[in-house]
C-alpha cells in the first residue's frame, strides 16, 4: 500500500496567531514520534500569517486516524479552540498524475 500524504489547514482568528502557533508547535515532536508517521512539517503561509499548514505523510489511513485521537492532538485542539477562525480542514490526498 502506498503512503498517505495529508495536508491540514488551520486558520487562526485575527490577533490569535501566536496562541495557535504555540499550540501547533507543541504537536510537532510528539507527532513525529508516532508509529506510522513518515513525515510531519508545520508551516505558516507567507501570504497570510493566520493560516498554518501541516504537510504530513502517514503509512496508512488507520495511522492518521490514530494520530487524530492522540492526547497531544486533542490537547492542541483544546488549547487553540477559541483562537481558531474555523475547524481545521484535514485533506488526505490521492495522486492524480503519474510519476
Amino acid at each position: 500500500m502506498a503512503d498517505l500524504p495529508v495536508v491540514a489547514v488551520i486558520t487562526a482568528k485575527a490577533g490569535s496567531e501566536q496562541q495557535v502557533q504555540q499550540a501547533l508547535t507543541a504537536l510537532v515532536e510528539p507527532t513525529r514520534s508516532e508509529p506510522g508517521c513518515i513525515s510531519y512539517e508545520l508551516l505558516v503561509s507567507a501570504a497570510d500569517p493566520a493560516t498554518f499548514i501541516t504537510v504530513e505523510t502517514w503509512r496508512s489511513q488507520a495511522d492518521l486516524d490514530a494520530h487524530l485521537q492522540t492526547e497531544h492532538v486533542q490537547g492542541a485542539l483544546t488549547a487553540a479552540g477559541e483562537h481558531l477562525a474555523q475547524a481545521p480542514a484535514i485533506h488526505p490526498l490521492n495522486t492524480v498524475s503519474g510519476r
